[in-house]
């Protein structure tokens, strides 16, 4: 007997629909899987042997052939268990053929329980696609598949449980989509952060245009503590955005099954031993790399000359792009890595140049040899550089509260609204995003902003990436402000933002 048990598969962020084809045949018992299985996929055949025995049914003692079409992609994962146990169950008799308009995913355990899977977000999103309108998934996985709309998800606990739902005797409840709300846990609070009012002023203008910041100086001056301090002042994510960031935490299995949509910006700190296929992603199956998982959010590289040459400079066109072209010999992955980028360094290798107490000890070369391990090109990149100052006593024992993130993320709500209005929901999300039609309906200039321009870019040496980024910034502090158009003020405080006193060395 022979059956067809629709499920998907995914490569990247894209899916397509897998027919797992199932046929018992007379012969001598020989269970066969064709279809360009691998490793994990060809294991199914032992775990769907103890699961259906342990399930209380009985395992076709014949000539089995399971093929995953279409043969000529790759199959991957656990993902096909659950459809190729339905397959041959029912090419057995043992359940009724399945509709048409029924999907099925998961990994099945030897005692017939239905374990979780990794990217069933973006699976089930492309179902109603293809036509699948009810989508049988690991109870685990059934939060996240929810998520998608006009598709019936139905969570699966054990093969019995499911077995019970095809043949009409103890229907499986759908999934209903979890009631959105903000994730727990409270961020760290600007409040809390004594003096700095001029880095503080800068990430506000990060966060309100959404571009990327360096922040320089000593150690124990507070980069770190700041820049983990800027998710509190991010505008929240639309539900398209949320959407685009949970499904690479799902094909991660980075998702909690508690918040089944990313509500909050992700925050993504990695170390600077980090290899560039880390970063960027990568491996013989190409996964997203900390650049993808950022997406949406904020990646925060600190100690920044210390990462590697090769990881940095794989961040160059992500940051250009917003996406990310992972290539091997398994083919090509388009991730997407739309991400506000912050960094933090030293002055020097010793951290204590230009420090008040003179305790530095590097020569002025090794200081520009530390400072040259940052590529030019990448240095331009980075829209913001501003130096984080020590403080002095009177500061650090001042007991009054500062300003607090929410009193700061009400400006930037209003400046992102704002930008939302000018360019509408087809233009660029942000100020940061702007292309050249933008820059040139809204960051013209008049006589006195032309003549301030031109002598920053002589005095200088701007390239043309960094001029356009300035008029940028420049439009996001005059959205800051109320401004309709800019002015001379809103550009020379872009201006003062694009070299540290320290980069200065290099």
């Amino acid at each position: 007997m022979y059956t067809t048990i629709r499920s998907l598969g995914l490569t990247g962020m894209k899916s397509y629909e897998v027919q797992v084809e199932c046929d018992i045949a007379n012969g001598m018992p020989r269970f066969d899987m064709v279809g360009l299985p691998d490793s994990a996929v060809k294991e199914a055949r032992e775990r769907v042997r103890s699961a259906i025995r342990n399930s209380g049914y009985w395992f076709p003692g014949s000539r089995i052939t399971v093929n995953l079409a279409p043969a000529d992609r790759r199959k991957e994962g656990t993902l096909y268990d659950l459809p190729i146990v339905v397959g041959l169950l029912a090419a057995a008799g043992q359940l009724p053929s399945t509709e048409e308009d029924q999907g099925f995913l998961g990994e099945v355990s030897l005692s017939g329980e239905i374990r979780p899977v990794r990217g069933v977000l973006p699976m089930a999103l492309s179902a109603r696609r293809m036509g699948i309108r009810e989508l049988f998934v690991p109870a685990e996985n059934a939060p996240e598949a929810a998520l998608a709309e006009d598709v019936t998800v139905y969570p699966v606990k054990t093969l019995g449980q499911l077995g019970g739902h095809l043949c009409g005797h103890q229907r499986i409840a759908p999934a209903e989509p979890m009631e959105l709300s903000a994730e727990e846990g409270v961020l760290p609070d600007f409040a809390d952060v004594k003096g700095q009012e001029p880095v503080k002023r800068a990430l506000e203008i990060a966060a309100a245009g959404g571009h990327h910041i360096l922040m320089v100086g000593s150690p124990g001056s507070g980069k770190s503590m700041l820049a983990r301090r800027l998710p509190s002042i991010l505008p929240d994510m639309s539900r398209e955005e949320a959407l685009e960031a949970t499904q690479i935490w799902s094909i991660c299995g980075l998702l909690d099954p508690r918040h089944p949509l990313m509500t909050a910006r992700p925050f993504r700190a990695p170390h600077h031993t980090i290899s560039s296929h880390a970063l960027a992603g990568g491996g013989t199956v190409p996964r997203p790399g900390e650049i993808s998982l950022a997406h949406q959010g904020v990646l925060f590289l600190d100690e920044l000359p210390e990462f590697q040459s090769a990881a940095l400079e794989v961040l160059r066109q992500p940051l250009e792009d917003g996406e990310v072209q992972i290539s091997r010999v398994s083919g090509t992955m388009v991730y997407p890595s739309r991400f506000q980028m912050v960094c933090a360094m030293n002055p020097c290798k010793c951290g204590w140049y230009g420090h008040p107490s003179g305790r530095c000890t590097c020569s002025p070369q090794s200081v520009r040899q530390y400072l040259g391990r940052v590529s030019g090109p990448m240095m331009d990149r980075i829209d913001l550089k501003v130096e984080v100052a020590s403080l002095d006593f009177e500061e650090l024992s001042r007991r009054t509260p500062g300003e607090t993130s929410a009193e700061i993320r009400k400006r930037v709500n209003a400046a992102r609204e704002v930008q939302r209005r000018r360019f509408g929901p087809d233009g660029p999300q942000c100020n940061a995003r702007m292309g050249q039609a933008e820059l040139r309906e809204y960051c013209a200039l008049d006589e006195g902003c032309t003549a301030l321009m031109k002598q920053a870019y002589e005095k200088m040496a701007l390239t043309a990436r960094s001029y356009d980024r300035i008029l940028r910034v420049a439009r996001t502090i005059a959205d800051l402000a109320g401004a309709e158009r800019l002015e001379v003020p809103h550009l020379a405080e872009a201006l003062q933002y694009r070299t540290a006193k320290f980069m200065e060395q290099n």
